[in-house]
């Protein structure tokens, strides 16, 4: 029987108080083996599976208390719910809407529930880069890509119209816009489409993932997060660690910008961030931008940052997180040009 919360020691009581439900299902998830946990993650999007993924890292380090207590709570909640303990098809729905939300949840349980409308060749496009899917797509009927380009996650979508002909592109927004729902039909026969068009392109290599992929994530990850994700990856394979953080666009690698980048970079960043993400720069770094400052400039800019004292080493890497992605954007809007590591920033 569940432990009531009163009788839990002030530690497990406030942890409890900060569980979301999906850390509370990567909980359950962490307490199951490992085949039983990947068989119910395999029914995730990718989307899904990074948010899990994250709430099983970040509970990790949860007291026995209160392991304990959302164990119970879940082992509780089933009994509730159905005499033999098992999940029928409102129990399952009613789990999935409280724990993944009910947009998330009917995506998932149109994916496992008995006449759902699943789609595997839809899936399927879930883990497939923008360029392939654009490739994929580009010669079907424009009802047909804005089918797609709505089950896809936001940000891939948005990647997607890249590789679509720029006369098309607006046609496809307003058919989107215009999507509500879906027939059945017209459901199988896109199925159809999607199966034909993997097994025409099933001999062609598609470029999933790969060292420079992985650079490009982390360098988009939170600080910490970043620090945690290596940390564990060089545990396991230091030599592919290394290999990613050598494509990585780190703030040391700023010191290969041009002068006219360089000024048009510092322009565009306050000055008090600058100083902040200088404290823990390369030599190289720092001479690169101080150079191009004013010599008036640069003597009040070198009086300033000295005067703020010591500065926590996580704010200096979040200001030089900030001013990475301000260079990235910059340059992709063709402002600056990036000299990094990996050759995609050159």
């Amino acid at each position: 029987m569940a432990e009531n919360i009163d009788n839990l020691s002030e530690t497990a009581r406030n942890e409890i108080a900060l569980l979301t439900s999906i850390e509370k299902a990567a909980v359950i998830l962490l307490l199951l083996g490992e085949e039983q946990a990947a068989n119910i993650i395999a029914f995730l999007s990718p989307r899904e599976v990074q948010a899990i993924g994250s709430s099983m890292v970040a509970v990790a380090d949860l007291s026995q208390e209160t392991v304990d207590f959302v164990l119970d709570e879940f082992i509780m909640t089933i009994r509730g719910q159905t005499s033999l303990g098992l999940g029928t098809m409102e129990y399952v729905a009613s789990v999935f809407n409280k724990a993944l939300g009910e947009e998330k949840a009917a995506t998932v349980l149109g994916r496992i529930m008995p006449g759902g409308a699943s789609s595997k060749g839809l899936d399927l496009l879930q883990w497939m880069d923008a360029r392939s899917i654009g490739e994929m797509i580009v010669g079907e009927h424009p009802q047909v890509i804005a089918i797609v380009m709505s089950v896809l996650e936001y940000d891939v979508a948005a990647d997607v119209l890249n590789y679509l002909p720029d006369k098309v592109r607006p046609e496809i927004v307003k058919r989107v816009a215009n999507l509500e729902t879906i027939h059945p039909t017209a459901m199988a026969q896109l199925e159809e489409i999607m199966q034909a068009q993997f097994s025409t392109t099933s001999a062609k290599a598609s470029s999933f993932g790969g060292v420079k992929t992985a650079a490009k994530i982390m360098n988009f990850t939170k600080i910490d997060l970043e620090a945690q994700i290596m940390g564990g990856l060089e545990t396991y394979d230091e030599d592919l660690a290394l290999a990613i953080q050598d494509n990585m666009f780190t703030f040391d690698n700023l010191s290969g910008l041009d002068n006219k980048s360089i000024q048009t970079l510092m322009r565009s960043i306050d000055n008090d961030l600058l100083m902040t993400a200088m404290k823990g720069a390369d030599e190289n770094v720092k001479e690169k931008f101080l150079d191009n400052m004013s010599q008036r400039a640069k003597v009040m800019f070198v009086d300033e940052m000295e005067a703020k004292g010591p500065i926590r080493i996580t704010d200096v890497e979040e200001a030089q997180k900030q001013i990475l992605r301000q260079a990235r954007q910059m340059s992709d809007a063709g402002e600056i040009v990036l000299a990094g590591r990996g050759d995609d920033f050159v």
